[in-house]
């Protein structure tokens, strides 16, 4: 449905840029992504495979797919990468015990040929919660320093309020040839 949708806008003249939403389950993936359709937060549970929206921020049209996060859905991520441009991980800054496999999760898909050329968001979501990690912490756990051969960006947020969200597109917008 979303490549006939991508088809489809593209006998307009507008050019869509795909985005993958992926982190660990209860991150904020789709809290993340309903914020953007609807600058609203919904109700959501656990993804099983994967939402698909349609999201247009300052004119650029974006097809979002927000990713399950389950252990059992992330061998599958490789499957929805190609013509991705973008890749948004959403980190869970209270979620100290986890961050170190956030980390191997993201490495193991910047090793994938078809995300070679793909810039990458990190949402250090959750900030609203005492004792959350900040960006710069969680910055220097994941190693982010290290990645040279794509650009990134690491952005605090909210998806509750959706504070930090709409940063995040920005770097993501100014990236974008025109």
């Amino acid at each position: 449905m979303g490549f006939l949708f991508s088809k489809i806008w593209s006998l307009f003249g507008n050019e869509e840029h795909k985005i993958i939403i992926v982190g660990l389950d209860n991150a904020g993936k789709t809290t993340i992504l309903y914020q953007f359709l609807m600058n609203e937060v919904v109700h959501t549970s656990p993804t099983i495979g994967s939402n698909v929206e349609e999201v247009v921020f300052k004119n650029i049209h974006f097809l979002m797919m927000d990713i399950g996060g389950q252990e059992s859905l992330r061998s599958s991520w490789q499957t929805y990468y190609t013509h991705t441009e973008y890749v948004i991980l959403v980190i869970d800054s209270t979620d100290r015990e986890r961050l170190l496999l956030s980390k191997e999760e993201l490495f193991h898909m910047l090793q994938c040929e078809e995300l070679r050329s793909a810039s990458v968001l990190i949402f250090a979501n959750k900030q609203d919660i005492k004792n959350a990690m900040s960006s710069a912490e969680i910055s220097k756990q994941l190693c982010l320093t290290s990645i040279k051969d794509q650009a990134w960006h690491i952005q605090a947020c909210c998806a509750l309020t959706g504070e930090g969200l709409y940063q995040g597109l920005d770097w993501i917008a100014s990236r974008i040839k025109r």
